[in-house]
């Protein structure tokens, strides 16, 4: 049996940040906590990151390197309308579960420094948006679905997969969910949605 390495010390600290992160939320985590957690004392944690929000960042480019070609790709391809819409809900949502921090931390930085959140995620290059615009007018023409703006379905896809996640204390407090339900309820989403937007707008 081969011996697996033992992870480095900045491996271990992002490693301990995600599941602190996941826990606990960007706000609620702590540097003692994810210390704790990566087995450090709190000095050399902060010897490899200044504060959570720089170890945040880390993680989530980490993520977003993952995510963002993903969604990129698929708007990208030569899939039907409705295979693309099914594609992305399910991915995304499949993603964001199980990195439920990312939402959040996206709509902090869109709002704080939209230009450079945009660069950052697609280098010079901007997200195929009119691929997919272009594609929903021809569908329209086509008649294959209704009349629609492409900004509203857009809005509507990315509305019902992220909406969830940025409120979830609400939901789990106002529907007595745990964990687990929750996460059930997400599950069922990732075909769940997809359908219900590709029954709202097909002819």
């Amino acid at each position: 049996m081969v011996k697996k390495k033992d992870l480095t010390t900045e491996e271990k600290i992002l490693d301990a940040a995600r599941k602190v992160f996941i826990e606990k939320g960007l706000d609620g985590a702590r540097m003692q906590d994810i210390a704790d957690r990566a087995g450090i004392n709190k000095a050399m944690l902060h010897y490899y990151f200044r504060n959570k929000e720089k170890l945040f960042e880390v993680i989530f480019q980490e993520v977003a390197s993952r995510l963002f070609p993903k969604m990129v790709a698929i708007m990208s391809s030569d899939l039907s309308l409705f295979d693309k819409i099914r594609q992305f809900t399910h991915d995304y949502l499949e993603t964001v579960m199980e990195n439920p921090y990312l939402p959040l931390f996206v709509l902090n930085e869109v709002n704080k420094q939209p230009e450079v959140f945009v660069k950052n995620m697609f280098g010079n290059q901007m997200p195929p948006v009119l691929i997919l615009v272009n594609q929903i007018e021809a569908e329209i023409k086509e008649g294959i679905i209704k009349p629609i703006s492409p900004l509203h379905l857009i809005i509507n896809m990315l509305s019902l997969c992220i909406f969830p996640f940025v409120s979830k204390p609400i939901i789990m407090q106002t529907m007595n969910m745990d964990e687990l339900q929750f996460r059930n309820i997400i599950e069922q989403r990732k075909t769940q949605i997809a359908e219900f937007i590709i029954e709202s707008i097909k002819k």
